[in-house]
């Protein structure tokens, strides 16, 4: 990875936490749906990035969010749970033959269907483990599950929209199509 890049990659990290600390932590919908915009990071770090670096990243992403939130460590596991689960899906969702792979998982290269797999799956898997640990109990099963998809959906059409604006040009090549 390039100097350029890296410093990329923090300019977002830094702008993810403070849009999520700032403005999202203090965005409830009904008392019921929350944006967790900052999961996004993790979406869009590279395909070839090491598992240890990754949870690294994760944990300090979502540790940075419970700082602000005042959580102790349920937006890191979270977050951890997402990057070590995020392998597994890009496997699963990738065609095994395909070698132009972009570094990134961006519209432009991958196309909107497979971003919004990818970005659905996980950003449900984050959500759920998200809300299940903030309710911890059996009692409020449905509630939770509820409260995970409408929240996970809220997010996903904030990560599409701000794919759009700042991530894709239109009209490009897509390389992969699921």
């Amino acid at each position: 990875m390039k100097i350029n890049e890296i410093v990329r990659y923090i300019f977002w990290f830094i702008l993810f936490v403070l849009v999520q600390g700032l403005i999202l932590n203090h965005v409830n919908i009904g008392g019921y749906l929350n944006p967790y915009l900052y999961v996004m990071f993790i979406l869009l770090l590279p395909f070839d990035i090491s598992r240890p670096q990754s949870l690294i990243i994760a944990f300090l992403l979502g540790y940075s969010v419970d700082l602000f939130a005042g959580t102790p460590g349920m937006h890191a596991f979270a977050s951890v749970f997402a990057a070590f689960s995020r392998p597994f899906l890009i496997s699963s969702l990738s065609k095994r033959d395909d070698d132009d792979i972009e570094t990134r998982p961006k519209i432009r290269s991958m196309g909107i269907r497979w971003i919004l797999y990818y970005s659905s799956i996980l950003v449900l898997i984050h959500h759920s483990v998200y809300f299940f640990i903030e309710s911890f109990r059996i009692t409020e099963f449905f509630q939770t599950l509820s409260r995970s998809l409408l929240s996970s959906l809220l997010t996903v059409v904030m990560i599409l929209l701000v794919q759009f604006l700042f991530f894709s040009s239109i009209g490009s090549k897509k390389k992969f199509s699921s």
